[in-house]
C-alpha cells in the first residue's frame, strides 16, 4: 500500500512540474509574441527636390500601437553624419505615423526611425538614394516671418492677396489652404507662393509649397496637434514682388 501511495506522489509531481513547465513555455511563447514590431517604409530612391513620405507602422504583438511616446525619423546625408534632420511624424490613429521631407541635395541618406512605446525602445534604419541636381532650400532662402522687420507688412500699391479662411479645422485631416492674389486687378499668374506654418509656443517653421491654377494657389496641409497656428502666406515673382500676409488658425482634435 506504502508503495502505491509513493507512485501516486510521484505521479503528481512529475504532472505539477509538466505543467509548469508548460506554462513557462507559455509564457515564453506570449512574451516574444508581444514585442514591439516597426514596419519602417521609404522609396528606394527620389529625385533632389522631391517630396518623399515616410511611414512607420508600429504594432505589439497583434494590436496596433495608436499611442507611441516617442516617434520621430531622423535622416542624414551618409557624407555628413554629424548634420542630422530630426522630424515629428503625423499620428494617423490607426498604428501608421507618417512624415513627408524633401531632400534637396543628391547623394545617400540614412534614416532612423526612432519609437518607443510599452517600455520597449525599436530604432529601424533604411536609407535612401536622392538623384540629379541640388534645389534650393527654401527655409533657408526666404526669411521667416520672424525674421522681417515689417512684421506688420503693408502690401504693394495695387497688390490684394485673398484667402479663403478655414474652418472646423482638426488634427489628422488634411486642410485645404487656398489664396487668389491679385495685381492692377488682375489675377496674378506665374508666381510663388508658399505657406509659412508655425504653432503657437514652438519654434519650428514649416514651408509648403502651393500649386497654381489660373491665378488661384492652393495646398494641402495636415495639423499634427491642436492649439493655435500661424500661416504667414508668402508670394513672389520674377519681377521683384515680395509679399506676406498672416492669419490666425484655431485646430481641435
Amino acid at each position: 500500500m506504502k508503495n502505491i501511495w509513493l507512485l501516486a506522489m510521484l505521479f503528481l509531481f512529475l504532472t505539477a512540474c509538466s505543467n509548469n513547465s508548460d506554462e513557462f513555455e507559455n509564457t515564453k511563447e506570449n512574451e516574444e509574441l508581444q514585442s514591439l514590431d516597426v514596419q519602417f517604409t521609404i522609396p528606394e530612391s527620389a529625385e533632389a527636390g522631391e517630396t518623399v513620405t515616410l511611414e512607420a507602422t508600429v504594432t505589439y504583438g497583434e494590436e496596433a500601437v495608436t499611442d507611441a511616446e516617442v516617434m520621430e525619423f531622423e535622416y542624414w546625408n551618409v557624407k555628413d553624419e554629424e548634420n542630422t534632420t530630426t522630424v515629428d511624424p503625423i499620428n494617423n490613429n490607426d498604428g501608421t505615423y507618417t512624415a513627408e521631407v524633401t531632400f534637396h541635395h543628391p547623394g545617400t541618406y540614412e534614416i532612423y526611425a526612432h519609437t518607443t512605446a510599452r517600455e520597449i525602445h525599436n530604432m529601424p534604419k533604411k536609407s535612401i538614394t536622392i538623384d540629379g541636381e541640388a534645389t534650393a532650400e527654401h527655409n533657408h532662402n526666404h526669411a521667416t516671418h520672424e525674421e522681417t522687420d515689417d512684421s506688420h507688412h503693408e502690401h504693394a500699391e495695387n497688390f490684394r492677396m485673398s484667402f479663403d479662411q478655414v474652418e472646423n479645422v482638426q488634427t489628422s485631416e488634411k486642410t485645404k489652404l487656398t489664396i487668389s492674389p491679385s495685381l492692377n486687378d488682375q489675377p496674378l499668374e506665374n508666381a510663388e507662393v508658399r505657406y509659412e506654418i508655425i504653432q503657437e509656443g514652438k519654434e519650428k517653421h514649416e514651408w509648403i509649397d502651393a500649386t497654381e491654377e489660373a491665378g488661384t494657389y492652393s495646398a494641402t496641409h495636415i495639423f499634427p496637434r491642436t492649439g493655435l497656428y500661424k500661416i504667414v502666406i508668402h508670394v513672389t515673382n520674377d519681377e521683384g514682388l515680395h509679399e506676406h500676409e498672416e492669419h490666425i488658425v484655431e485646430v481641435t482634435e
